[in-house]
Order: C-alpha cells, then sequence, then structure tokens
C-alpha cells in the first residue's frame, strides 16, 4: 500500500521513531541560547546605581554628595555629554540621600539646591562640608534627593526649569 507516493511501511516506520532525543537536544540547546542571552542582557536590567541623564543639547558637568563612613563626601566632575546618561555610583546604593549639583559647560547654567558642600575646580574627592574655602575648596548648594531607600535612582536634568525630577 502507498501513502502519498510512500510505502507505507516506511512511513509507519518514521511515525514511530522516536521524537523526544532530537526534541530534548533542540530544548537544551534553545534554553542555552536564552540563558546566554538572559546573562548578558539581565546585568544592566538588574544592575543597582545613582546615574544622571543629560536631556540638555550641552555638556554638564556633575558632582555628588552623600553620607560615608567616613563623614559627608563630595565627589565630582563627571562629564556628561548632551542627551546621554552618567553612572555616578555603581552598585546597590547605601545611604537614603544624596545630593547633586550641576552646571552646564556652554551655557553657564547650573542645577542646584540648599544644601551647602564643598567642591574643587578640579576632579575631585572631598570628605567633610565645613570650612569649605579655608581649606581652599568652593561651597555650592546641592539639591538633595531623598531616594526613600532604594537600590538605585536615576535624575534626569533638562533645560526645563522644574522638570528636573528623580525616577527610580
Amino acid at each position: 500500500m502507498q501513502i502519498n507516493g510512500v510505502a507505507s511501511e516506511a512511513v509507519r516506520a518514521k511515525s514511530h521513531r522516536p521524537f523526544f532525543p532530537k526534541a530534548r537536544c533542540l530544548l537544551q540547546a534553545g534554553l542555552f541560547v536564552f540563558t546566554g542571552f538572559a546573562a548578558l542582557s539581565a546585568p544592566d536590567e538588574a544592575k543597582a546605581d545613582f546615574r544622571v541623564c543629560n536631556g540638555t543639547q550641552n555638556l554638564v558637568g556633575v558632582a555628588i554628595g552623600y553620607r560615608a563612613k567616613e563623614g559627608w563626601m563630595t565627589e565630582g566632575w563627571w562629564q556628561v555629554p548632551a542627551t546621554t546618561c552618567a553612572t555616578l555610583i555603581e552598585g546597590e546604593l547605601q545611604s537614603r540621600y544624596y545630593y547633586l549639583y550641576a552646571e552646564d559647560a556652554a551655557r553657564g547654567g547650573r542645577w542646584t539646591g540648599d544644601v551647602n558642600m564643598c567642591v574643587a575646580e578640579n576632579e575631585f574627592k572631598i570628605t567633610g562640608v565645613q570650612d569649605c574655602f579655608a581649606r581652599g575648596f568652593q561651597r555650592m548648594g546641592f539639591k538633595e534627593y531623598d531616594t526613600g531607600r532604594q537600590g538605585s535612582w536615576m535624575v534626569q536634568l533638562s533645560d526645563t526649569p522644574g522638570t528636573q525630577e528623580s525616577q527610580n
């Protein structure tokens, strides 16, 4: 007897051939590819940090302040090009409050706040916020961000006043 021009014995033999070993190999290969993809993509998504995104058309210099074991710390300058983001603190955030000061390199605009901390003209990491001038530093007003103890936080800087709200 023939089915679609093929002897029925041949069709029967093909239909009884074990499918699962091939399926298992394909499934394992698929899981391997998926796991590899997940391993490559997951760190970016799950990464906890403090980021600043520059929504302006100019280069922005950014400084951050925070409480550490050694006391109050300020660090800078991160240069954040137009329409890009920079990670200021990598890893899980350890403090509830972080402080940010930023300057527009081209137009001189500033993102400031009411909390005075020390900065330097060039790259810096300063311990303490008292006597900035006496220690050879400048004093600038930083804006406070209450992260609510979130593991990561992002601040969006923009040209429009009042729109540089933070997001987690």
